[in-house]
């Protein structure tokens, strides 16, 4: 399963689980003066910890790797469409509230939604 470019700006290596290096993809936009961070699954191209997994941690890295304030920041997952006959495989996107419950932690974004991000401004 490999992931197309479209994805992703740049692969970002950051230290998953029990520091174990990881990889994903990573886009950032502005939007209203407000950034969001979209980080890709990279399926068999990440050695390490999936993106879900490393949760806060993975945004905080991002955070501190290009200068941004997590508190000014939108944080959002991204599972790829890989052509995959599963729907588990399907394109979807996933805005990540990290200080709400399990139950509301992640807020499936519609395709317009994240079109709207993502023909904004490149940051980074």
């Amino acid at each position: 399963m490999k992931v197309s470019e479209e994805y992703y700006d740049e692969i970002f290596e950051f230290k998953g689980q029990w520091d174990m290096p990881s990889s994903c993809g990573l886009k950032i936009r502005q939007v209203d003066g407000k950034n969001y961070i979209i980080v890709t699954e990279l399926y068999q191209d990440n050695p390490g910890t999936s993106v879900t997994y490393a949760g806060k941690s993975l945004a905080e890295q991002v955070c501190q790797a290009k200068g941004l304030n997590l508190e000014e920041c939108v944080y959002i997952e991204c599972t790829p469409d890989t052509n995959s006959k599963l729907s588990f495989y399907d394109e979807e996107y996933y805005a990540v509230d990290f200080d709400a419950d399990i139950q509301h932690k992640y807020h499936q974004l519609s395709n317009e939604e994240i079109k709207s991000i993502l023909d904004h401004k490149v940051i980074g």
